[in-house]
């Protein structure tokens, strides 16, 4: 058995350009951290006493004879993609719900991955980690995702991620003093809107309108160096303002981004002392990453008592194995699978 435990993420700047159909043409660059709230992937060779060979357990239980056979796209395709012949079974928890812009669904392909090269006795590095879920969640899937959620998933850190025309990616931490670290984190709030959404639709939109949108792309390019710069700086209230004026080019970019709930809450967050901020992930709902002044976080969760604030650190360690113990269903290897 297997256990391993694969952070989520927060993406401050550059989203939208870490899409292949983008960064192929004119590179990429987003700024992320991975955080302390994570998914846990669960993984064993299935014992021969069951009328299925493959159990699959998230928000239903499948039980299957073939990979085929398997509704959940992420287990089929990473169980095709390693063609097992024994039966498995997989268990799926998450601390934060699905589809809520904190790049979970990557986070599952990037643990189940690492799950199976280590039910298999393999190490796996973090760059052929996060490639290999890139390529099972774009080409075999067919997912309409960037590249940013699966590479901050496998290295974790807080991160300049870098991809390049021909695919390769380059991964930059932020050397930052603790003090200037702890400054940082100690403006940032986390607030859960109440409900999720299909991000696919809104990311389709998005790349449809690529051409038209050049300008409000480059400018969101531009402004991964813009933090950086202020990270570095005696400024970092500016973080908070470049959030909000990416906030505004990205709602520009697709329909569906922002709704009316949404926009209230923004100013209301905004009335009470935020600086900026941003819906996470495509959009839509989800989470909504707010950053100001620590001596107004007070009155912003007052003003947004209705919405759930969520604690979290940054993770620094990405996709780990938990737990390990050897399989005796798959030693010797017999004729039952």
């Amino acid at each position: 058995m297997i256990i391993t435990k694969t952070p989520f993420r927060i993406s401050f700047f550059g989203g939208g350009t870490d899409h292949p159909l983008w960064y192929r043409q004119n590179g990429g660059s987003v700024l992320s951290t991975a955080i302390d709230k994570y998914c846990y992937v669960t993984c064993r060779y299935l014992p021969p006493f069951f009328e299925h060979k493959h159990r699959v357990v998230y928000s239903l239980n499948e039980l299957v004879n073939t990979i085929e056979e398997i509704r959940h796209p992420v287990v089929r395709e990473c169980l095709k993609f390693f063609n097992f012949e024994q039966g498995l079974e997989i268990h799926y928890d998450g601390d934060l719900p699905a589809r809520s812009g904190l790049g979970t669904s990557s986070s599952f392909v990037v643990g189940l991955l690492h799950a199976l090269y280590g039910l298999r006795g393999e190490i796996i590095d973090k760059k052929k980690l996060a490639q290999e879920a890139i390529m099972i969640e774009q080409e075999k899937i067919k997912d309409i995702v960037g590249s940013q959620d699966q590479t901050i998933a496998a290295y974790g850190g807080f991160n300049r991620i870098d991809f390049l025309h021909n695919d390769d990616m380059i991964v930059t931490p932020m050397v930052l003093s603790h003090e200037k670290l702890h400054a940082f984190k100690s403006h940032l709030m986390l607030f859960f809107t109440g409900f999720t959404r299909l991000a696919s639709d809104i990311e389709k939109n998005k790349l449809q309108n690529f051409p038209q949108k050049e300008n409000e792309l480059r400018d969101i390019q531009r402004m991964v160096n813009d933090a950086i710069k202020i990270l570095y700086s005696n400024t970092i209230e500016d973080f908070g303002r470049l959030l909000d004026e990416a906030w505004q080019i990205k709602k520009s970019l697709a329909q569906g981004v922002s709704t009316d709930s949404i926009d209230m809450v923004y100013k209301k967050a905004k009335d009470s002392g935020a600086l900026g901020g941003k819906i996470l992930g495509a959009g839509g709902g989800g989470f909504l990453l707010l950053f100001a002044k620590p001596e107004r976080k007070q009155e912003i969760r007052n003003s947004l008592s209705e919405l759930l604030e969520i604690p979290f650190d940054f993770d620094n360690a990405g996709s780990q194995t938990i737990f390990y113990k050897p399989d005796v269903w798959a030693y010797p290897k017999t004729n039952y699978f």
